[in-house]
């Protein structure tokens, strides 16, 4: 158990690495391009590390995967759209909105109302300052969130029915084709810029092979609501990273904002996860 949290922070630190690098190379070259590139130089390490056996796979098999690399690919294009009009920190806070509202789901316990008024209250903060927020780039950071909260079941399932990294390497190359005609609709020339695929090929690694990788690594034995506590301080340190690589500062109550969400996040997250393993007691021993 120890391991897997350890694994899902390190992706958390790549991925947010990543996306820095990423937002310092919008002025170069499109997102919808970039995020191309990212998907395609990942797509291409882990068909090299991973070899997957297409042969002898179920119809079940194959309709994961493919759910899951539609996901991959419409959840990075949108959280790219959204944090080139968005401060970094602000655009994962707001996309965590989608996992919070999955741990929320179904919920009929008054105390659950907690972690409500929290996000609410962080979502209220975040709109305090309307000039500070793009409400396209806040649309897409919803997108991203709907979508990252379907990433967690569809990982979690892509890692038991594909061993290894053999799902996710044909999920990333699902994606990267579904994106292939958009990215290069919009900004041909800048991909080829040789710095730009350099680049390109180390977002790709940092932002996608090594955190997916010990992701769904992770998932085989962690929980998800565990993950998605882990996964809730991914907006401060997408804060953190930003004003340490980019110098994107934020204003005191947006750092106010994220602490409520991330913490509405996380309580939400644990409390659902106690009151299933009680009820699977009662029906175990009733």
């Amino acid at each position: 158990m120890k391991r897997a949290v350890w694994l899902v922070l390190a992706g958390i630190a790549s991925v947010q690495l990543g996306a820095t690098v990423a937002k310092d190379l919008f002025t170069q070259v499109e997102p919808t391009a970039l995020v191309w590139l990212r998907l395609t130089a990942s797509a291409v390490l882990l068909l090299l590390i991973a070899r997957p056996r297409l042969r002898g796979r179920s119809r079940q098999d194959w309709l994961v995967v493919a759910g899951f690399a539609g996901t991959l690919g419409l959840m990075n294009w949108a959280f790219y759209q959204s944090f080139a009009r968005l401060p970094l920190g602000v655009a994962v806070t707001i996309e965590l909105i989608g996992p919070l509202a999955v741990a929320l789901a179904g919920s009929r316990r008054p105390r659950d109302l907690i972690w409500v008024a929290l996000a609410a209250l962080g979502v209220v903060a975040l709109g305090w300052e309307r000039a500070d927020l793009d409400p396209v780039g806040v649309a897409f950071a919803l997108v991203a969130g709907g979508c990252w909260a379907a990433y967690i079941l569809l990982s979690a399932q892509t890692g038991r029915r594909w061993p290894g990294l053999e799902g996710l390497s044909v999920a990333s190359t699902g994606a990267a084709l579904l994106l292939a005609p958009f990215a290069l609709a919009s900004d041909r020339a800048g991909i080829l810029k040789p710095e730009v695929l350099a680049l390109g090929a180390l977002i790709g690694l940092l932002s996608s092979v090594i955190p997916y990788s010990l992701e769904l690594v992770a998932l085989r034995s962690l929980r998800p609501a565990l993950f998605g506590i882990l996964m809730s301080i991914e907006p401060a340190v997408a804060a953190l990273a930003a004003l340490l690589v980019l110098g994107e500062s934020l204003t005191g109550l947006q750092w106010l904002a994220i602490a409520c969400v991330v913490a509405a996040s996380a309580g939400a997250t644990r409390y659902a996860d106690s009151t299933r393993d009680r009820d699977t007691e009662l029906l175990e021993h009733p």
